[in-house]
C-alpha cells in the first residue's frame, strides 16, 4: 500500500509543483506531470530517510513531495534549457 500512496501523493505534488514553478521548458501533459510528482515524492522520501527525518519505510508527506518535485523540476529545466541553447 505504501507505493500506491506515494504515487497518489506524487501526482498531487506534481500538479502543485507545476503551479508553483511554471515555465516554457518544463514537461507538460498529464503523464509527465504525474511522473514529475512521483519522482519528486521518491526523491523527498530518499533524502528524508538519508537525513534522518523519516524512519525506514516511512514516506514523505505532501509538503516533502512538493519540495522534491520542485527540485526535480528545477533540475529538469536546467538541463532542458542547456540542450536548447546548445542546438
Amino acid at each position: 500500500m505504501g507505493i500506491i500512496w506515494t504515487i497518489i501523493i506524487g501526482f498531487i505534488a506534481g500538479v502543485i509543483a507545476k503551479f508553483i514553478m511554471p515555465g516554457d521548458n518544463e514537461p507538460s501533459g498529464f503523464i509527465l506531470t504525474t511522473i514529475l510528482g512521483i519522482v519528486g515524492a521518491f526523491v523527498a522520501t530518499y533524502l528524508g530517510q538519508a537525513l534522518g527525518w523519516y524512519r525506514p519505510g516511512e514516506g514523505a508527506g505532501l509538503i516533502g513531495a512538493v519540495v522534491g518535485a520542485i527540485v526535480v523540476l528545477f533540475v529538469y529545466g536546467f538541463f532542458a534549457g542547456r540542450q536548447r541553447r546548445a542546438i
